[in-house]
């Protein structure tokens, strides 16, 4: 099985990614993809674009990554954007406490756990400093918000925040996208970009980093009317991994555990199907489709059920293994402040299971946070098709007298009572109504308040559209690709290294050799192959460095899938020149003229074309002798 060192180490070697700044010792957290590495980043980014925001018919916006600290005052951020710390009172490290636990327990989502039962199991489990090997028991676990903060301007300026995620970015500017939109529901907005977080520990290469790429999509619905084309989907199989299962494996490794405690450490009891019975099915992800989980319920959510099954089609498109995937709903203490239910979609890497993705139904809770703190209109005029006759509260309270009595507050308790009148218009009956305003409850008389009920034609209303997010961790998506297309076999009795990556996303569509670099004839056809491959738009790479083995192995590590060899047989003979195409997966080489190289591994390259190299082998001559060897 491939290991998380064998991925960071070709990663480094071939140029995908590698830690940033190391000239000057670099800085945990941050990564600079390398010549292969951004190639592929930019593949999949395309391919997330042209999913998302091409087909879907959607808006893309590019914001700004630094924000003013009123955004998230708003969304929340500053109060609840925070992960568990705790520190070694030995060395001084600071670790995320939920992932102490992940990694030395059965538990495998701390992070829904309150704090006090943090500490507990820290305690309970004697962990210990991973860097230091101190023991943690007793040390409080504290919040830590992992925003960057910043200032804007010179000096103190004003205060500001690095981006932690890109959505604030599209709701923020939605008073004026609704109107690119026409006004009308749904819409949707994309944005690919940097976010940023200050995390505690990062690790495992570009997995938890400090600075990362989103690619989010937010559709804004009318929660009443608008559906989504569930019936696209419906068929669609997924692994699912809900909350009750979820809740019902831990139930069942904490009883293992029991049991194990009791058991002498030869005991039969700690292997519970080795008897020969299946095991359990209890606690498990399971396969269903997307129609069948929204009926039962398992996704609460038409839309989130609808995104889920267009992204299963996506991730197999760019190369996730279907074998290594599942979506898995949150945990109630997972969920965030926003999220009415939310699911991830997850990969296996080395062992463990990470977030790659997360689908969220964030209701209407960011554009009304947004309204209350800025003062405009998050709203939709929402017409209606025949004007509408309506009893409507109104009240038109005596300012003259509410001035002198409330004071600065006196706004705020009008307003009150007009949300009072539509709410309960009841409560205008006694002598005297109450309304609340900053946790303070004042007495109006009601005949100051002026209530009253009139009939009015109304032409449609506004409504505060909800929203359903897709947000995507491209970087982990990039990492997930790239360990799962890793690969080693033997060809002509030596091992090779080679990433079976989808053509759309490999680095490279085909790189060209020369066979031998002392033949001036064979390096001027090399050089117009590749000439005439860029032109055909093809990402080209020409090599005719070290022996035409190692060329090819170079190529099979970073995931060309063609390689192009220029060499005396197809060009000393009689009739047109050729060239041998050799396919990565299978080494397999065949000869084809010079002249329709270009359109034959565009053809092979084409996703809309039959992309088999057997066809390209049907048409032209397989090489029996391996050129390799030559």
């Amino acid at each position: 099985m491939v290991t998380q060192e064998d991925v960071i180490e070709l990663a480094k070697r071939r140029g995908f990614f590698f830690g940033a700044n190391g000239a000057y010792g670099g800085v945990a957290g941050f990564y600079t993809y390398g010549p292969n590495g951004a190639a592929v980043k930019d593949n999949l980014e395309s391919a997330w674009r042209d999913r998302f925001t091409v087909r879907q018919g959607n808006m893309e916006i590019e914001a700004p990554t630094i924000v003013p600290e009123a955004v998230f005052e708003a969304s929340g951020h500053l109060d609840g954007f925070d992960d568990m710390l705790v520190e070694c009172p030995e060395c001084g490290e600071s670790h995320r406490a939920d992932h102490l636990i992940e990694d030395n327990t059965d538990i495998e989502e701390a992070e829904s756990l309150p704090i006090s039962e943090v500490e507990e199991l820290i305690r309970e489990h004697d962990l210990r400093c991973p860097s230091c090997d101190a023991p943690l028991g007793g040390e409080p676990v504290e919040d830590f918000n992992l925003m960057f903060e910043t200032s804007i301007g010179p000096g103190s300026g004003q205060p500001g925040y690095m981006r932690p995620e890109t959505a604030q970015g599209i709701f923020v500017e939605f008073p004026r996208l609704k109107e690119y939109a026409r006004n009308r529901l749904p819409f949707g907005v994309t944005q690919i970009g940097p976010a940023y977080r200050n995390e505690i520990s990062p690790r495992k290469g570009i997995i938890r980093v400090r600075e990362f790429t989103q690619a989010e999509l937010e559709t804004f619905i009318d929660p009443e009317e608008d559906e989504p084309p569930l019936h696209e989907v419906e068929d669609v199989e997924v692994t699912l991994y809900p909350a009750d299962e979820q809740e019902a494996s831990e139930a069942q490794s904490a009883s293992e555990a029991s049991s194990a405690e009791q058991s002498s450490a030869d005991s039969r009891a700690a292997k519970p199907h080795d008897d020969g019975e299946a095991a359990s099915t209890d606690g498990e992800a399971y396969t269903t489709t997307v129609g069948e989980a929204v009926d039962e319920g398992v996704i609460g959510s038409e839309w989130v059920g609808y995104y889920l099954g267009v992204a299963q089609g996506w991730y197999e498109r760019v190369g996730v293994d279907m074998d290594r995937f599942r979506f898995r709903q949150h945990l109630p203490g997972e969920l965030a402040h926003y999220a009415a239910d939310c699911w991830d979609a997850e990969s296996e890497v080395g062992g463990d299971w990470i977030e790659i993705t997360g689908f969220a139904y964030r209701s209407d809770y960011d554009l009304t946070k947004h309204a209350e703190h800025s003062g405009e209109s998050f709203t939709v005029f929402k017409q209606y098709d025949e004007p509408k006759t309506v009893e409507r509260a109104t009240v038109d309270p005596d300012m003259a007298t509410l001035g002198p009595e409330f004071g600065g507050d006196a706004g705020a308790v009008a307003d009150a009572l007009q949300t009072l009148g539509e709410r309960d218009p009841d409560a205008f009956d006694a002598a005297e109504v109450e309304v609340e305003v900053d946790g303070e409850t004042h007495t109006v008389d009601t005949d100051v308040a002026n209530f009253s009920v009139e009939t009015v034609t109304e032409n449609g209303k506004h409504i505060t559209p909800h929203v359903v997010e897709p947000s995507f961790g491209i970087d982990r998506i990039v990492y997930t690709v790239i360990e799962h297309a890793y690969r080693a076999d033997e060809v002509d009795g030596e091992e090779r290294t080679y990433l079976a990556l989808d053509p759309e996303m490999a680095a490279t569509d085909a790189a060209v050799f020369p066979l031998v670099s002392n033949d001036e004839r064979l390096l001027d056809l090399a050089d117009e192959v590749t000439d005439g491959l860029r032109a055909a738009g093809l990402s080209v790479e020409y090599d005719d460095s070290g022996s035409i083995g190692r060329r090819y192995r170079r190529q099979d590590e970073v995931g060309t899938p063609f390689c192009v060899t220029v060499d005396r047989d197809g060009v000393e003979g009689e009739g047109p020149d050729t060239v041998t195409v050799r396919e990565r997966d299978s080494a397999r080489q065949v000869r084809v003229p010079m002249s329709e190289v270009a359109d034959e591994i565009a053809r092979l390259l084409d996703p809309e074309e039959d992309r088999a190299f057997d066809a390209l082998a049907e048409s032209h001559d397989e090489i029996e002798t391996d050129v390799e060897t030559a």
